[in-house]
């Protein structure tokens, strides 16, 4: 009797793990967001440049803002994402997404060749031209800027300096020398006041809000017709997908001219 006792209660025991095991094993079916690009407890981290108002920008308090910020809000409250935003230097920003650091980069990007051989594009939802400033004081001119006779300031890695680089240096008419880059444009604008430099070049409506009430003037504008799009690794075509499709929803919206009169973006 002894010994059929005890197995039967080591046989209970057994049983009784056994079940508690199956317990812990059991897990829940993965789900998904509205826009069908993730796991629903994903956070996406959007790149930002962190200085770059009115697109976006890190406030006193530290908080993300701006058009693209709001905008990359909104999407993610339609598509069920959550989103978190990452200031990071721009001309380590494409990296970083490729390194997976971050996820996506909302934040102004101008589309072009050479970054679309590395990143995959939204549509594009902004256009931009380049505006050219310097001191109130100064007698340059915007000829005299395209004919490189000026030391020039602007943001590492941005459009600015690829259009000097292209056109000024590669041409001949400026010197390598005399172009400036700088981790941030306020940091040019900075030297323009001054003196360090002649003259900065930058995303117009972005520029503009830099120098406002400083003793900076525009002195021309080129035009580039540049246009801004979401990057996206080229891994990721159904996070590029559901961002496409929010960023259309968001267009035909009456919030993206809330978001844009929020802004002064025109």
């Amino acid at each position: 009797m002894t010994g059929n006792f005890r197995l039967f209660a080591l046989t209970a025991v057994l049983i009784t793990l056994l079940l508690l095991c199956t317990g812990c094993t059991t897990t829940s079916p993965a789900t998904t967001p509205a826009g069908g690009s993730g796991p629903a407890d994903k956070t996406y981290i959007v790149g930002i440049d962190g200085q770059y108002q009115p697109f976006s920008y890190i406030d006193a308090s530290g908080t993300a803002q701006g058009f693209d910020v709001d905008a990359m809000r909104w999407i993610a409250q339609k598509k069920g994402l959550k989103v978190s935003f990452q200031a990071t230097a721009w001309d380590g920003i494409i990296p970083a997404l490729q390194a997976k650091k971050i996820d996506l980069i909302y934040a102004g990007m101008t589309i072009t060749p050479e970054r679309a051989e590395q990143v995959n594009f939204t549509a594009p939802y902004w256009e931009v031209n380049q505006d050219v400033v310097a001191r109130k004081d100064s007698t340059l001119t915007l000829d005299d800027v395209k004919a490189g006779k000026a030391i020039l300031g602007t943001q590492s890695g941005c459009t600015a300096a690829i259009w000097i680089d292209k056109n000024l240096i590669g041409t001949g008419k400026m010197p390598q020398g005399n172009l400036k880059l700088y981790d941030n444009t306020p940091l040019a604008v900075d030297d323009l006041a001054s003196g360090r430099v002649d003259a900065v070049m930058y995303d117009d409506l972005v520029l503009k809000d830099i120098i406002a009430n400083k003793s900076i003037k525009k002195i021309g504008n080129i035009e580039t017709k540049e246009e801004f799009g979401i990057a996206v690794r080229k891994s990721d075509p159904e996070l590029l997908a559901v961002l496409n499709d929010g960023l259309a929803q968001l267009k035909a919206d009456p919030s993206w001219q809330e978001l844009i009169a929020k802004h002064h973006m025109k």
